[in-house]
Formats: structure tokens, sequence, C-alpha cells
């Protein structure tokens, strides 16, 4: 009797160890796993459960999110972080309204041109919404491969195609088997081989591990700096935007003044929520959220930047 391979191994790990997560259930919608897939981007799972449940609740479907504004979109976004994903949400919403009668694509080219959808989304919907094969490489993926395939301790910062390459190699030939396996990769780098302080003893492929055999230890710090938020850009933007999503109607740009005393870096912040389509210019001294109202004309805005924040 042969072997069982690594997929396989990773798989029966994940069928008797996996989280109960809401959007792993049988009779989630494709829609449900494409906001959870674009939520839990840089986000952690805890953080993400109580929007996740919410924004379903308001919007079960991609036509009820399409009819609705982007400022509200924003406004549900809330805390979660990064809020052009709200709006690329929106966007991916209509998108499947005009060009898919409000349903998520069932094939790969057609996911990855829908607006915000890129290589892991895709790859991600439709590997577990519809049981497809596909190769899903996140950070996890990228570390479980990396060290159980490959031997070393630490996969870099950055996705490679090599590693959607490397990953497709472990899948199994049938589909559904392939999507298993997919969600195994991903859930193992979750909360066993994990970046520091991997939990060996509970992996079900030690074994057979590339980094384990070899005797490497964990590298002492990072591989990239975690980023800094305090007293950041990132930090400035989510103060003006709380701001605006707590309001109905125009903001004057006086009250926005009060929300961070240096001048040239709450400018330069305004600005870079204008230009990324979060909020717009209402006449020459109110804002609010992008479409929190009729059209109106947007004048011409700009500001002295000073230097980028690092």
């Amino acid at each position: 009797m042969p072997e069982p391979t690594f997929a396989t191994l990773v798989s029966r790990w994940y069928e008797e160890n996996a989280r109960d997560l809401p959007w792993r259930g049988p009779d989630v919608s494709p829609w449900a796993i494409l906001v959870s897939e674009v939520m839990l981007q840089q986000t952690p799972v805890v953080r993400v459960l109580p929007a996740w449940e919410a924004w379903l609740t308001r919007w079960p479907e991609p036509a009820a999110l399409a009819a609705d504004s982007p400022a509200e979109a924003i406004r549900m976004w809330g805390r979660l972080g990064y809020p052009r994903r709200a709006v690329r949400l929106r966007d991916c919403a209509v998108a499947m309204v005009e060009r898919h009668g409000g349903r998520v694509p069932d094939r790969l080219e057609l996911l990855l041109a829908l607006p915000g959808v890129g290589t892991y989304t895709a790859r991600a919907v439709a590997a577990f919404a519809y049981g497809q094969r596909h190769p899903v490489v996140d950070t996890n993926v990228r570390r479980v491969v990396c060290r159980a395939i490959a031997g070393e301790p630490d996969a870099g910062p950055a996705t490679r195609p090599a590693d959607l390459v490397a990953t497709e190699e472990l899948l199994p030939a049938e589909p559904a088997a392939a999507a298993l396996a997919s969600a195994a990769f991903m859930e193992l780098g979750a909360v066993v081989c994990v970046a520091r302080s991997p939990r060996c003893g509970a992996c079900p492929v030690e074994s057979v591990c590339a980094w384990r055999a070899s005797g490497r230890e964990t590298p002492a710090g990072p591989t990239r700096r975690p980023q800094r938020y305090a007293g950041t850009d990132r930090q400035v933007r989510g103060l003006l935007l709380a701001v605006l999503r707590e309001s109905t109607g125009p903001v004057p740009r006086q009250r926005l003044d009060q929300v961070w005393s240096e001048d040239v870096q709450r400018s330069r912040a305004l600005s870079g929520l204008v230009r990324d389509g979060l909020v717009e210019p209402v006449g020459e001294a109110a804002f609010r959220l992008v479409g929190d109202g009729p059209p109106v004309p947007v004048p011409a805005y700009d500001v002295d930047e000073g230097p980028q924040a690092h």
C-alpha cells in the first residue's frame, strides 16, 4: 500500500482539527466566501468575524450591495482597516450585477477580471466556493511549503510565481480533494506552522518535513518589520474617516482640522483619502464619504504634501 501523500496527511489533519469558522460551512454562498476572503486580507480572524456577519446581514448578495452607496460600504467596514477594500468590494458587486446577473462567476479568468480581485482572492473563491483545483497561496501556505518541501525556515516577504508552481505540484488531481488540501495547507500555516515558535509536535507532516530534518532553526526576527501605526499617515487617515463615517452629510474642514494638530500631515492624509476614492470634497470647505449624497462638481484639490511618511 503506497504511503499517503503530503496533501493527504494535511487534509486528514484538517478534517479533524480545523477551526469552526462560519465561511467554511457547506451551505455558505460564493458571495459570502468572497467577502470573507477580502476581509481576511491582513486582518485577524477575530476581527473579521463580527464584521463579516454584519456585512452579510445587510447585503446578503452582490445586488444588495451594488444598489447601496460607496459611503455605506465604508461605514459598514468600520475599523476593520484598509478601507479601500470596502469600496473595491462594492465595485466588485456592481461588476457582478452588470456582467454576471448578480452572481459570483465560477471561472478563474472571470474572477480575475473583477475590480479588486487579485491572484490570491480569485483562486481562493474558485477553490473554496466552487471546489476547483487551483493553488491558493497566502503567507501561511508559502511558509508550510517552504519549510516542509524546500527545507527553508522562512518563505520571504512576497509571493512569487514559483510559489504557485510548488503548491500546485502538491495538490491532488481530483478537484474537490485539491480544494480541501488548499484549505488544509492554509490552516496548518495559520495555527501550527506559524512564523515564530511553530508547534512541530502537533504537525501531521513533521516526519516528512525537510526543514525539521535539516535541523535549521527558526529565524530570530521577522522577515519584514511590522508596520508602525502610531503617528503615521495611516493613523491620521483613520481618525479622519472616523469623523466622516459618524456624520451624515458634509463635514466642515474646520471640524476635520481638530482630529490632528500637525497641519501638513493632516492635509496629506486627507488628500490621500480623496485620491483613493474614499472621500470627496463638497465645495471648497467641506468633505464627505464618497457617494454620500448627490453628485457634486469636484474642485481641484492640491495641497503641499510635504515629506513622505515612513
